[in-house]
């Protein structure tokens, strides 16, 4: 891919300035109806865990910002995780995020395509900047993640020496995402109403981080588990105490028996 360059990226000057409030966001619509349900997944699978909540923007098709050459330059990630960030002055709705001034840079950055490609893969930087440039040059983001939902193919890319480098999977096909210390991979599941390719959370010990769904599952397999175990429980003590009632009855008969003889049990 060629990018039309006017001056050496090192020339560029990126400042972190706040977004000014009348700044206008653009408004693009979602392009693919999959997008927020994928977005909404890798999220879910994250909030049961405080460690990775706490002080964390996660967050989608939300303005990540900075300026470049003056110039206030927002792109709208389709799922961006950061952690930490600042409490938002005077609680006010958050309305974007500037690196450096607001928190730090994000963990990671996360696209999903359609069936066609589009501005993640642009490098870009003339009157228009891509998506790429901006995260691999500007934001410096460590890991750039795109997935196709369609297909199933997911994409990860990590920043070194300034540039995104393709990296590959482990043995399971996933992708270790450094700063969430979890990997990343792609599963085939149902789930609101949606049959097909999804992105995953998995420990490295391999555990899979669960949605609320599955998590309330297990808590009923639990429980149910549980009643069963009592169950089972009440039912050997009252098999206990039917044994016990027998062999008492059994030693009265046998009294009454060596009574009727005439002989002394003792």
């Amino acid at each position: 891919m060629t990018a039309i360059i006017h001056k050496p990226i090192s020339q560029l000057k990126i400042t972190w300035r706040l977004l000014p409030n009348e700044f206008i966001l653009p408004d693009d619509p979602v392009d693919d109806i999959d997008h927020p349900l994928l977005a909404n997944g890798v999220r879910q699978s994250v909030v049961d865990s405080p460690e990775l909540m706490q002080d964390a923007l996660i967050v989608s098709n939300f303005a990540l910002c900075a300026a470049v050459d003056d110039r206030t330059i927002c792109k709208a990630p389709d799922w961006m995780y950061v952690q930490p960030v600042q409490p938002s002055p005077h609680n006010y709705p958050r309305r974007s995020y500037t690196p450096h001034t607001e928190g730090t840079v994000p963990v990671v950055e996360r696209e999903f395509l359609s069936a066609t490609y589009g501005d993640e893969y642009s490098v870009k930087y003339t009157e228009e900047i891509g998506k790429w440039f901006f995260y691999e040059q500007v934001i410096k983001v460590p890991r750039y993640v795109i997935f196709r939902s369609h297909t199933g193919k997911i994409e990860v890319s990590a920043l070194e020496s300034d540039r995104y480098d393709h990296q590959n999977s482990d043995e399971n096909g996933s992708y270790l995402i450094p700063g969430l210390n979890l990997f990343l991979g792609v599963w085939q599941e149902t789930r609101e109403g949606r049959t097909g390719y999804w992105l995953r959370w998995r420990t490295a010990g391999g555990e899979m981080l669960l949605w609320p769904e599955e998590r309330t599952e297990n808590e009923r397999q639990r429980a149910e588990n549980e009643r069963q175990r009592a169950d089972r429980q009440q039912q050997d003590k009252e098999l206990a105490e039917t044994l016990l009632e027998q062999e008492r009855q059994r030693n009265q008969e046998i009294l009454a028996r060596l009574a009727a003889l005439g002989i002394d049990p003792e």
